[in-house]
């Protein structure tokens, strides 16, 4: 650019003396023109110099704010990257535990609800045991109680009473009844209508009610049992069912903690992700605009050397 101006104005100084030889006004004019000219370019050369110092610097001032911009979010997404990385293994980790958790309450409360299934079972059979006692122990009592009653009567019409048969069988299926007493209560029930009763030994009236008292005793005793047996059933059926509603709570918790614990991991994967692709992207264009920057301030500085140096050669032209 300077050498073809230089080369210009050099055409244009050596009119000066070709047009001399008319006179000294005529010449006057083409060489004031022609230093007009060279002023005129010297003005401009000098006024684009100044527009592309001010683009220079504005494009240096984007440089410099963009280069602190993206370093500045390099640094975040990097910091970031270096948090997000623990808190996703702690909340797995938490998660995992929670989940074990969970297998174990629901372990637990499928064992309440089994005890308590077997507890209701066996509750039933002792039930039914002791229904079946209390019967048969009604029966015999009503059938010793008739058996002394008609014995003090003289037995008129026992025999064939149907106490009378329940009374044969209660003796020829106990086990308590001692058998001395056994074989004189079956001959007493054997004798027959109008036979005068005459015991072989001891009084049948007193073995009956001894029979009677025993049979009421363990009457009273099974009762006793069944109270006991329906008290610690309704305790560890009450305990169970609190047992049961704690674990389920827990179980809602840990399953609603679980399902937050699950977005938030995908969350942070996914902030992971896309705080790693815009590190790398972020990365990429700041080397990019670095090496663009730096290309422009050698190309910037290049131009103002040549400017400068048309500037001077403009100058010395207008001095000729």
């Amino acid at each position: 650019m300077a050498v073809s101006r230089i080369v210009k104005v050099a055409l244009l100084a050596s009119l000066a003396p070709l047009s001399g030889a008319s006179s000294s006004s005529s010449a006057a004019n083409p060489i004031r023109k022609v230093v007009t000219m060279l002023q005129a370019m010297q003005t401009k050369v000098t006024e684009e110099g100044e527009k592309s110092q001010e683009l220079y610097e504005k494009f240096m001032c984007y440089c410099k704010s963009s280069t602190g911009d993206l370093s500045t979010s390099i640094q975040a997404a990097e910091d970031k990257i270096g948090e997000l990385g623990p808190d996703i293994q702690g909340s797995e980790e938490k998660k995992l535990k929670t989940e074990e958790e969970l297998k174990s309450d629901q372990d637990d409360r499928e064992a309440a609800k089994v005890a308590m299934s077997e507890a209701t079972a066996l509750r039933e059979q002792e039930k039914a045991v002791y229904d079946k006692f209390m019967a048969e122990s009604s029966t015999n009592l009503a059938a010793l109680t008739k058996a002394i009653a008609a014995v003090a009567k003289g037995m008129s019409g026992f025999l064939q009473t149907r106490s009378a048969s329940v009374l044969r069988s209660l003796l020829a299926s106990s086990k308590d009844v001692m058998d001395t007493d056994r074989q004189e209560l079956l001959a007493f029930l054997s004798a027959k209508e109008g036979e005068q009763y005459a015991p072989q030994s001891g009084d049948i009236t007193g073995i009956l009610k001894t029979i009677k008292d025993e049979m009421f005793a363990e009457e009273q005793e099974t009762e006793a049992t069944e109270a006991a047996a329906v008290k610690s059933y309704e305790e560890l059926m009450a305990a169970k069912k609190k047992e049961v509603a704690a674990l389920s709570k827990a179980i809602e918790q840990k399953l609603g903690r679980i399902s937050t614990l699950g977005v938030k991991i995908a969350e942070m994967k996914n902030d992971l992700g896309d705080s790693a692709q815009s590190f790398e992207e972020d990365k990429a264009f700041l080397a990019d605009m670095e090496k663009n920057c730096a290309s422009k301030s050698g190309v910037h500085e290049e131009e103002k050397k040549m400017r400068a140096q048309e500037i001077v050669a403009l100058a010395d032209t207008i001095k000729i």
